[in-house]
């Protein structure tokens, strides 16, 4: 196993010895690609994990970082929710964290994980899984999503003629792309690359080789947010009836812009 996937896990390792040491936890659970997808690990993962505390000891974990520090030095530390933690240690080993009591566990939505290090006398609940369905970010019809595609091209593209370059950007390559990263799936064979249950974005090039190819035109950038908007508009006619008086505003607008 490569130096940098060895550490990673190491220091998980260490993590859950440290927290068996306190006597104040029940498990650590690992998450993503230090979780039940290890084969994806690589030299840009980082440590994604819960720590499910003993009753009462939640904010004990929150307040008090000697079971982070203990294994090696922090070079930064920020809370970013009210359960946990983003940081970064002193060797460049990142991670995200949260904190949890076990009656708490019911209402997180999590990818599934794995059992890092668990206390010998835990009540035996699986917590691997979560009980939560996570929100659908897939549709399962196409017109829904690429007529509202069609809508973030014609709204952006009239913000970015008036001078709001930024919203514009916003409509055309992130909220338009979206709606058809959404329909991908149903458009073309699906490579099984370890999909995310809570961002169609993540590995889709690994998925979707065919559609990543087009990536880079409708992604051309702050300066040429129009070119990107063609270049959408283009692929969602290929994929959908258009309407055509939409259409022809879109290239109006276009035009507009790019003079």
């Amino acid at each position: 196993m490569p130096q940098r996937q060895h550490t990673l896990l190491t220091r998980l390792n260490q993590i859950g010895h440290q927290l068996a040491h306190t006597q104040q936890t029940w498990l650590l659970l690992g998450l993503g690609s230090v979780g039940q997808e290890l084969e994806r690990l690589d030299d840009y993962s980082d440590l994604d994990f819960f720590v499910i505390t003993k009753p009462g000891q939640k904010q004990r974990f929150l307040d008090q970082l000697d079971w982070l520090e203990s294994v090696h030095p922090l070079s930064f530390i920020f809370q970013n929710t009210v359960d946990g933690f983003k940081l970064l240690f002193a060797d460049g080993i990142y991670g995200e964290c949260a904190i949890f009591e076990l009656d708490e566990m019911p209402e997180i939505a999590f990818s599934p994980g794995r059992i890092v290090w668990q206390d010998p006398t835990f009540p035996g609940t699986d917590l691997t899984v979560s009980k939560q369905t996570p929100p659908s970010i897939r549709r399962d019809t196409l017109d829904f999503a690429l007529n509202e595609a069609l809508t973030n091209l014609y709204v952006g593209l009239c913000r970015y003629a008036r001078g709001e370059r930024l919203s514009g950007l916003q409509l055309v390559e992130q909220h338009a792309f979206s709606q058809l990263l959404s329909v991908l799936h149903l458009l073309e064979p699906e490579v099984v690359y370890y999909p995310d249950q809570y961002g169609n974005e993540r590995r889709a090039e690994q998925r979707f080789p065919q559609a990543q190819e087009r990536f880079a035109d409708v992604l051309q950038g702050y300066d040429r947010v129009p070119q990107s908007a063609l270049a959408l508009l283009e692929w969602l006619e290929q994929l959908h009836p258009v309407n055509q008086a939409m259409a022809a505003e879109i290239r109006r607008l276009a035009a507009v812009c790019q003079k």
